[in-house]
């Protein structure tokens, strides 16, 4: 098993990052939500990786977004918003996503992600199922979300009208 490290950010952080980027995924770039974030060594960084020896080979964002702004369970509830899971190429389909992901479900919360193109065979491996899409609240994203025990999807609102 991988262990998953909360990054602190500060310049080493941006100097890996940067890293991501080069690999030419720069739709998932966070090198901008690091450098918005910046406070130097911040240990309450929403940024999460995994290290081989001295290189960050995955990382993703991870917020805590408050029940009153859920729009997606029943009954309304915290959840986790998981943003930009990326890993290096050279590290893929090794286990590195899988270990970021169950660090998160090991919150015990709902999470929500808004997946890459492509990505679907890995969420559905991960028990993300799609919600009902919402015009109003989806606004052009497909989201999924995993659900632990005991937490459903909002009902529609027509429906129990």
């Amino acid at each position: 098993m991988y262990k998953v490290e909360r990054l602190l950010v500060n310049y080493k952080t941006l100097e890996e990052f940067k890293k991501f980027r080069e690999y030419g995924i720069q739709e998932l770039s966070m090198l901008e939500d690091l450098q918005e974030n910046f406070i130097e060594n911040d240990s309450d960084s929403p940024f999460y990786g995994i290290y081989f020896g001295d290189k960050l080979v995955a990382r993703m964002s991870l917020y805590k977004v408050d029940a009153k702004y859920d729009q997606y369970f029943d009954p309304k509830q915290d959840y986790l918003e998981l943003w930009k899971l990326e890993v290096l190429p050279n590290y893929q389909r090794k286990g590195y996503g899988d270990a970021l992901v169950n660090f998160a479900k090991s919150f015990g919360l709902p999470i929500k992600t808004n997946p890459r193109v492509k990505s679907e065979e890995f969420w559905s491996r991960m028990n993300f199922e799609a919600v009902k899409y919402d015009m109003d609240r989806d606004k052009g994203e497909n989201p999924l979300i995993w659900y632990p025990a005991s937490i459903l999807e909002q009902s529609d609102q027509s429906e129990s009208a």
